[in-house]
């Protein structure tokens, strides 16, 4: 399919507004540039029955502020409500909670879900693995603690996009490495799964559609910076052995979203493909037309709602609510 109309006036606008070198010496004006975009894309926020702010403890690092969404409709006292812990995108290195607030709130309304957003540590000021571990703590937390907020412990997601998918599906992986505990469900939105630039789909789409090659290498460069390999397993789960040679068992059902122009397309499907060559129950939806970072931007892009509607009611069919 073409380039998407929508897709075509979002970049054209942000072409307009000029290009910021990537580097540290621009990086709080990245963070700005990237707040604004989902500020003016994402739309008015929803309104949800309960907005919490608190911290989470962690064992390797300060305690991880969590925003807690209850959905619209969802009493003041309602109890055992699903949970679906969020990690935000931004290559590891921007975004936030309040950058993700109207995202996250629709994805409480879309599923009928309590939803966890995650202020993990960005880098290059905390490289990898502090996400990670601020993730994990809190993805355990949830597990033995979702009922202090309402929420079932026995019926939780893990959810992200981009770099959040990214940590979703790396801390999936965990979940069965360790023996649990045990999501009903991973939703990955164009997730980041292999430090391979030399896919069909870096070589179509890495330049001019809005998240390029330049950029990524960025990123990279930014989450590694304490001296990690960009091909660990828990950077790039696309090279995780035990995934693909079959012997890790119990990787929860995934539910993997991608976009035709979009440089993270092939390994994002490649790595749905490794889940079901897994034994995992695996669905794969590409949304043709769109670019990296639609699903957030519903006032803009329509196939973003559509999407977002699709990711709530698979999250209601792995939590039994549908």
């Amino acid at each position: 399919m073409t380039l998407h109309p929508q897709a075509r006036a979002v970049l054209d606008l942000v072409a307009a507004g000029g290009e910021l070198e990537r580097s540290d010496v621009n990086l709080s004006e990245i963070r700005t540039n990237f707040a604004m975009l989902v500020d003016l894309g994402a739309g008015p926020p929803e309104a949800v029955a309960e907005v919490r702010d608190f911290e989470v403890p962690a064992a390797n690092g300060p305690a991880v502020p969590v925003r807690v969404y209850r959905p619209a409709g969802a009493a003041a006292n309602a109890t055992e409500l699903p949970v679906v812990v969020f990690f935000h995108g931004g290559g590891w290195t921007i975004g936030g909670i309040d950058d993700y607030d109207p995202i996250a709130r629709r994805i409480a309304n879309a599923s009928g879900a309590l939803v966890v957003s995650v202020g993990y540590r960005l880098a290059p000021e905390n490289p990898h693995p502090a996400a990670l571990d601020d993730c994990w703590a809190v993805t355990a937390w949830v597990a033995e603690h979702a009922a202090e907020i309402g929420g079932d412990p026995s019926r939780f997601a893990l959810m992200g996009d981009s770099a959040g998918g990214n940590i979703a599906a790396v801390l999936a992986l965990s979940c069965a490495r360790r023996g649990g505990p045990h999501p009903a469900i991973q939703v990955l939105v164009y997730p980041v799964t292999d430090c391979d630039f030399d896919t069909l789909s870096y070589h179509e789409n890495g330049n001019g559609y809005l998240l390029d090659t330049a950029l990524m290498r960025w990123f990279f460069d930014c989450y590694t910076r304490g001296g990690s390999n960009p091909g660990d397993p828990t950077i790039s789960p696309l090279r995780d052995t035990d995934l693909r040679s079959g012997e890790l068992h119990g990787i929860a059902p995934a539910f993997v979203l991608t976009a035709e122009y979009d440089p993270l397309r092939d390994e994002g499907e490649v790595y749905a493909a490794a889940l079901g060559e897994a034994g995992v129950e695996v669905e794969l939806t590409r949304y043709e037309g769109m670019i990296h970072a639609f699903f957030g931007l519903g006032a803009v892009f329509e196939a973003g709602n559509e999407a977002l509607a699709d990711a709530g009611a698979a999250l209601r069919r792995a939590f039994g609510t549908l």
